[in-house]
């Protein structure tokens, strides 16, 4: 077993550029032109050919690239029992265009009665691990869990099932600790749990959304989002190194939410219990470095500074100087490089080339290496 550990001096979010042939097979897959061992040869294939590129450019952590969901997120939330979903009629709203995901509701309790796919999922990739790298598994933070569940548009669902945000909250953390606990016996060490909530609570709609007049207002949901992923991570084996992403959306270049790190700060940096945070920071969206002096104690920052929601390569000398910004709040030794987010949270993925993706992937090492040395 690997016992490499993320994040590393160059590194990536996780999920890459469905190939052509993959998404051909999931098409014929979904008009019943084929079986899913089928679909699963293909998978399995593109999954190999994935790993294979990330350690021939030299990556140390390597990744299924979510090659076997329709979103980042979604999917794992319908490994669970209790959790249904239809196909959209509106989508999400990003800016620019709608998120055509499955509207996905609660129609029971969650809880989990079998071992949840991306169990096996994870042990097709951990196979590749050698002395050089190491498997990380994505998957969807709590806290991202909850709000699916308790935002507006499912409130009326949820009420049918649960009395309350906190016993809702209590069979997620059980869901969570039995997958856990399961991802564990199968080998993992590094998992990544993906947040969208924080990009939510920094954005200038979070007091319209969440139905509270001020930012201060917003302090009481944000304990509760720090407090249901804490108690995934506290309950976790001692040596499972567990990172968070902080998302603002990423659907086929577009995204959901804006604003510094400014109101979050306090609770997501000083009181969440993460090993590392990678962080969005490839545009003003995100604001300035500044609130990264809130990052309490050895825990890591991972710059996300290469954007994968343009096909345009960044300069490294900006980036270089924006590193050295980065380092005026927060310790280089603790600072590391990657891509902003994934390349494709969802299937669509975002308006790139796989060739564009890889040279991306290239500039943050080359940037590393640079800054840190090899």
């Amino acid at each position: 077993m690997s016992r490499l550990e993320t994040p590393f001096r160059y590194d990536h979010v996780g999920s890459f550029l469905r190939p052509e042939k993959l998404k051909e097979a999931r098409r014929k897959f979904d008009d019943g032109d084929i079986g899913y061992e089928e679909l699963k040869k293909v998978e399995d294939e593109a999954i190999t050919e994935l790993v294979g590129k990330l350690k021939e450019i030299g990556y140390h952590v390597i990744t299924d690239g979510e090659f076997r969901r329709a979103t980042w997120h979604l999917d794992f939330m319908w490994g669970f029992d209790g959790v249904g979903h239809v196909e959209t009629k509106t989508g999400l709203p990003f800016h620019g265009e709608a998120a055509m995901i499955d509207d996905t509701f609660l129609v029971g309790k969650v809880k989990v009665s079998k071992e949840h796919p991306f169990v096996e999922h994870f042990r097709f990739v951990k196979q590749f691990e050698d002395e050089e790298t190491v498997a990380k598994q994505t998957i969807p933070a709590p806290a991202q869990f909850l709000a699916q569940f308790t935002m507006p548009f499912n409130r009326v669902e949820t009420e049918k099932y649960y009395s309350s945000d906190d016993e809702l909250a209590d069979d997620i953390v059980k869901a969570y600790a039995s997958f856990i606990d399961d991802l564990y016996k199968a080998g993992c060490r590094n998992l990544q749990l993906d947040d969208c909530t924080w990009g939510m609570l920094a954005d200038k709609t979070a007091t319209l959304v969440y139905g509270k007049k001020t930012f201060e207002g917003l302090k009481e949901v944000q304990k509760l989002y720090k407090d249901i992923n804490n108690r995934v991570i506290d309950q976790a084996p001692e040596d499972m190194i567990i990172n968070t992403h902080v998302c603002r959306g990423n659907f086929h270049s577009t995204y959901a939410s804006s604003g510094a790190y400014t109101p979050v700060a306090d609770v997501l940096f000083g009181e969440e219990n993460a090993n590392a945070y990678y962080l969005e920071f490839d545009d003003e969206r995100s604001g300035g470095f500044e609130p990264l002096a809130k990052v309490s104690g050895n825990k890591k920052v991972v710059l996300g500074l290469i954007t994968t929601k343009s096909p345009v390569l960044e300069d490294k000398a900006q980036v270089i100087a924006r590193i050295r910004e980065a380092e005026k709040f927060a310790p280089l030794d603790r600072l590391y490089l990657s891509p902003q987010c994934g390349f494709a949270s969802c299937e669509i993925g975002n308006k790139l080339t796989e060739d564009e993706q890889w040279a991306k992937l290239k500039l943050v090492k080359e940037i590393a290496e640079e800054v840190w040395g090899k």
